[in-house]
């Protein structure tokens, strides 16, 4: 089967008992921030830049479980900011487990590593010597931290801690290959360490996921080959959506970058163009999403927007009407459902009714669209019969001839001319005080990596 029976199952029952009750609007995925603090500054996305005045507040662990019980939807996908920063991560993702929920881990990948040692030293056995020493093999961890998991206290024994689980996925932001990747996350380095996290992950038995966006500047081919790569590696499934320009994103765009959003984000016509072989790609890879939405972002149906259905929770309430969006923050679910107008939202036969909504096609206003049959067209249901209960796609065979690690983007991109300043500022400082300097040339984006690299963050 293309996804776990079990999972498809949980979520075809709540779909179906809410026909039957005739619920007018209820949720299928809960985006849960209980923070917005991050520890990357990522092109693109607005959230720490729109609650930049709220980074240090958090949500309560009892908060964030029963936003889980408020709006009662069969997944949960633990947001942000990075969610591993929040003190209480392992305590949520245990909580919302043993409230039967599916769980999302949405993480730019840079602390999965570290929690996964956490694992490890408090499972370790005798029969675990062989996973550690494989892990030491492919250098995903060194022997210093082979040591320490092996010499673990009583009190990293007794840690709660994040383990594999049939309702729980990493779900790692990947943007491209490491160029693009390493340009969109504004850093250096962070593809390598997602691969590295990814392959530990799959070592370990976890369930892994990748979580794409992809940009006007997104080759698509790139994308293509990013499949082929993380199936190699054994990822579950992927979830791929396009970029739009939303107002904090936009504002960000601007103001801090000084570049025109219209050259970053993807208008309606762009997107069909980007995905017009998504449908192509849903049959050779683990597409999450269902294919009337594939349908939709080629340009070969229309939907209506079904924000509702994945609505967002996080420290100022539940925000409305969608992710992407902000015309307030509600008390509960409920009563956003009841107090915002839908109607004012989304595009209708080609019409933007509220001229931000013009350009967005994103998945978590449209894809529960096509699981809900909210634009039904006939055979919609057997589609996604089909292709929820169809044989899985088998992992790439070629994906080790990917070029994935294709060189950094310092001194390209959307940093460049700050870090050329920086750059000009340190040199003239070196020769200045009396020292020897010699110029580093900027690096150019190369078939292999780079040789010359600077890093600076």
């Amino acid at each position: 089967m293309r996804f776990p029976l079990v999972l498809t199952a949980k979520i075809a029952r709540h779909i179906i008992k809410h026909k039957v009750l005739r619920t007018p609007k209820f949720a299928l995925v809960l985006q849960l921030e209980p923070l917005h603090t991050c520890n990357l500054t990522c092109t693109g996305c607005g959230r720490i830049r729109e609650y930049s005045t709220s980074l240090k507040d958090m949500m309560s662990l009892e908060d964030c479980l029963a936003s889980a019980q408020d709006c009662d939807a069969p997944m949960v996908s633990i947001c942000g900011g990075e969610p591993l920063i929040y003190p209480k991560i392992e305590e949520l993702i245990a909580g919302l487990l043993a409230q039967g929920r599916i769980v999302y881990v949405c993480t730019n990948g840079m602390f999965m590593r570290k929690k996964m040692r956490d694992y490890l030293a408090a499972a370790y056995s005798a029969a675990q010597e062989p996973t550690i020493e494989r892990l030491l093999r492919e250098k995903l961890i060194s022997e210093k931290e082979a040591d320490q998991i092996r010499q673990a206290d009583d009190k990293a024994r007794g840690k709660l801690v994040i383990r594999p689980a049939q309702w729980m996925y990493w779900n790692v932001h990947i943007d491209g290959l490491e160029y693009t990747h390493d340009l969109i996350v504004e850093r250096e380095g962070v593809f390598k360490e997602c691969v590295e996290a990814v392959k530990m992950a799959k070592i370990l038995g976890f369930q892994v996921a990748t979580n794409t966006t992809v940009y006007k500047e997104t080759d698509v081919q790139e994308i293509e080959e990013m499949f082929k790569f993380f199936s190699w590696l054994g990822v579950d499934g992927h979830t791929i959506s396009p970029g739009y320009d939303y107002d904090a994103a936009k504002k960000d765009m601007m103001k801090r970058l000084g570049k025109r959003p219209e050259d970053f984000f993807l208008t309606r016509a762009m997107t069909r163009e980007k995905f017009k072989k998504i449908e192509e790609w849903g049959h050779r890879f683990t597409i999450f999403g269902t294919p009337v939405y594939q349908e939709f972002l080629a340009g070969k149906r229309e939907l209506t927007c079904t924000a509702w259905a994945i609505p967002t929770r996080n420290i100022r309430g539940w925000k409305a009407p969608c992710y992407l969006m902000t015309d307030g923050h509600f008390s509960s679910y409920q009563e956003m459902l009841a107090k915002v107008d839908w109607n004012k939202y989304g595009v209708v036969n080609g019409v933007a009714r509220d001229p931000r909504c013009e350009n967005c096609m994103v998945h978590c206003g449209y894809d529960p669209s096509g699981a809900l049959g909210t634009t039904y067209q006939r055979g919609d249901n057997w589609k996604n019969f089909k292709y929820n209960l169809g044989p899985k796609p088998a992992p790439s065979t070629n994906g080790h001839e990917v070029n994935a690690f294709n060189g950094f983007s310092v001194g390209k991109g959307h940093l460049a001319e700050a870090k050329a300043v920086i750059n000009s500022q340190s040199v003239k400082g070196a020769c200045g005080s009396g020292g020897t300097s010699q110029r580093n040339e900027l690096p150019n984006k190369l078939g292999g990596a780079n040789k010359a690299q600077i890093r600076i963050e």
